[in-house]
């Protein structure tokens, strides 16, 4: 039986050439077609600047597969559990190709690395970076024909576990590495020219990084200033600009560069270039001018750059010129597997500093475990953990095993685990009280165990900013949601087509709904499943009953605001933190129920999973409710009240 989206989804992919008008464009560097602006989009009434990032963003992403995946099946009430049960789980023989390297990574840090003594002096020792080098851990994924240990992405995230739950900054400095740095670009996009001549390197300990943001370009790459030029004959391009906040950059030999290069016109119109770049950091002309520091990470190597003329190779160019933000946005997408990784170690290792001090410390005569209050922050604790664990290992694992398009579900990973890390840290403190605030070494000088949760603490809240921040990851999450809808629909509202067009969209998409829509009030579940324990199959029949509910909410949503939708930001992130929660759930379940089947403790394993599975219901109900009754348009005419300087009595009284 066909889905309900497939077949108009097929129709309307083949009608957008022809509705673009720019069929015939081709990038004249490899004469391939250049990928238009989905004509679904309207930019005719939208300032320059979010014309021009809205083009530049669209050109780069590639159009999820009409099949979607699970997590973006969500949002079009369409639930297949199916795709994640049973549990994906690493294969024995997988998980043993791990096991040596994964020993010699937690004895290393256990033995040699002093996360206390990194934080007090803001550096990683020299010994360290030549120790990691020696057990492989700059190479972790990198083929072994290249020098590096070969291991899968599951394994990866077994290595960021361990390292999450030691150090962040040696955390930070091996995942830059590797995730966003020169490894995991050419992994994806590199020629074999390119591979031979740098993973190498780079898997033998020559530190990399990723240089993409600007002082006046973050999320927005529109807006990027360093510019590449090409020389007269075109052999090469020249750089000059600068580039912030580039992690692993003081202490990098090759660094990975976004740049403008010359604009090119498409269907008429000029569109931004942007290219990505192999750079050696020892090149004439570039400089690491300034070493930036933060509130925690204090051994982040994060530099300012500076490019004066600096000639690179075309050779030097990732993929393709023109395609940076391509490379830069699919290396993301993977690589933000490795924060949610490092943030199940982390927070196993809060909540395990809880649980040991909560058993410990009596208050009124007992335990403070038992007191209500604590208990509360520790439940969540653990069934926020057990979820974090299930969801970013499911994920890896159908990454290992190429289960199609991802990138909902590492965008719903690295947002949900890093926002859930932070809360956990935040609760270990106040279960930890005085000592949780007290420093590590505070703590030492007075006798006392060297527990640093406020070290934790400080090295976590970056999390929900870098590789993406939470509102831009709730942005594209929700791009994406509305795709299948923008397909169908979209072309109605967009002024740029002809009239013929917009009333065949209103033919195509009453055809689409008359058929989709009261399908999502049909109030069965999941189906049959079998062998799913009666307590998880509760769970996961509410999960699909709700992916309609949120689909239905979204649909009301697009008929209400047309194209105006996304302006509602607030609204929007509603609908996503409703199906990331449903992701939880359903790989909650999927895991809980893989774990009954390695005869590990039935009661142990059900008692979290129904825990964290009856807790996110109460935060989806929170945003339903939210969708419907909130003061976003009061808070937003606000602020925009304050940022006019009016209600002047809250400046009033302060230094």
């Amino acid at each position: 039986m066909k889905s309900p989206l497939e077949a108009p989804e097929k129709q309307i992919a083949e009608e957008t050439s022809a509705t673009s008008g720019r069929r015939g464009d081709t990038d004249s560097s490899r004469g391939e077609p250049e990928k238009p602006v989905p004509a679904v989009i309207d930019t005719s009434k939208m300032a320059k600047g979010q014309r021009e990032a809205l083009e530049l963003a669209e050109a780069a992403r590639d159009p999820l597969e009409d099949r979607g995946s699970f997590a973006s099946n969500l949002f079009v009430g369409r639930y297949d559990f199916d795709r994640i049960y049973p549990y994906p789980a690493q294969s024995a023989e997988d998980r043993a190709a791990g096991e040596n390297f994964l020993r010699k990574l937690e004895n290393y840090l256990r033995e040699h690395v002093d996360p206390d003594e990194i934080d007090r002096t803001g550096e990683i020792p020299p010994e360290n970076f030549k120790g990691l080098a020696e057990i492989g851990a700059f190479g972790i994924k990198v083929p072994k024909k290249y020098g590096g240990l070969g291991l899968s992405q599951c394994n990866y995230g077994r290595a960021a576990v361990l390292l999450g739950s030691w150090d962040g900054n040696v955390a930070a400095l091996v995942s830059a590495h590797q995730s966003i740095g020169v490894a995991q670009p050419l992994l994806l996009f590199g020629t074999e020219e390119q591979k031979q001549k740098y993973l190498p390197r780079v898997a033998g300990g020559e530190i990399s990084a990723f240089a993409l943001t600007e002082v006046h370009a973050g999320s927005d790459p529109a807006t990027l200033s360093l510019k590449a030029e090409p020389t007269a004959d075109g052999s090469e391009f020249v750089l000059n600009g600068e580039k912030l906040w580039c992690t692993n950059g003081v202490k990098a030999g090759v660094l990975v560069v976004m740049a403008r290069t010359p604009s090119k016109l498409v269907g008429g119109k000029e569109r931004k270039q942007i290219t990505a770049f192999i750079v050696d950091v020892d090149t004439p002309g570039l400089e690491i001018t300034y070493r930036c520091r933060f509130m925690g990470l204090r051994a982040l190597y994060n530099a300012v750059v500076k490019f004066t003329n600096v000639h690179i190779p075309r050779e030097n160019i990732i993929f393709k010129e023109g395609a940076g933000l391509k490379v830069a946005l699919t290396t993301l997408n993977a690589g933000r597997l490795t924060l949610p990784a490092a943030c199940v170690g982390l927070s196993k290792r809060l909540l395990e500093i809880s649980r040991k001090w909560a058993g410990e410390r009596i208050q009124w005569g007992v335990p403070i475990g038992k007191h209500a209050a604590i208990a509360g922050k520790i439940a969540e604790m653990a069934g926020n953990v057990f979820a974090m664990e299930a969801m970013t290992f499911l994920t890896s694992s159908l990454l290992d095993r190429k289960a199609g398009d991802l990138r909902i579900e590492t965008a719903m990973c690295k947002m949900w685990a890093t926002e859930m890390t932070w809360r956990i840290a935040d609760d270990a403190m106040q279960v930890r009280g005085g000592r949780g605030y007290e420093t590590a070494q505070s703590l030492a000088g007075r006798g006392e165990p060297p527990i640093a949760v406020e070290r934790f603490l400080r090295d976590c809240r970056v999390n929900t900013i870098f590789e993406g921040s939470s509102e831009i990851m709730r942005l594209f999450i929700a791009r994406e949601a509305l795709d299948p809808h923008l397909k169908v629909g979209g072309a109605i509202f967009n002024t740029q087509l002809p009239m013929s067009e917009r009333a065949k969209a209103v033919f195509t998409s009453g055809k689409f709904y008359a058929g989709w829509y009261p399908r999502q009030w049909m109030p069965n579940g999941a189906r049959k499943i079998d062998n799913l324990h009666e307590i998880l199959r509760s769970h996961v029949d509410y999960a699909a009953r709700t992916s309609k509910r949120l689909a239905r909410g979204l649909f009301h949503a697009m008929a209400r605001f047309g194209p105006k939708l996304d302006r509602e930001q607030l609204l929007l992130s509603r609908f996503v933190g409703i199906a990331t929660e449903l992701f939880a759930i359903s790989a909650t379940c999927s895991y809980a129920q893989w774990l009954l089947g390695q005869d590990k403790p039935a009661d142990e394993v059900l008692a979290l999973a129904d825990y964290f599975c009856r807790s996110s219901r109460m935060r989806i109900n929170n945003h339903f409710a939210g969708a419907h009754r909130n003061v976003d348009r009061r808070g937003y005419q606000l602020t925009q009240d304050l940022l006019a300087s009016k209600h002047a009595m809250l400046r009033d009284g302060i230094v």
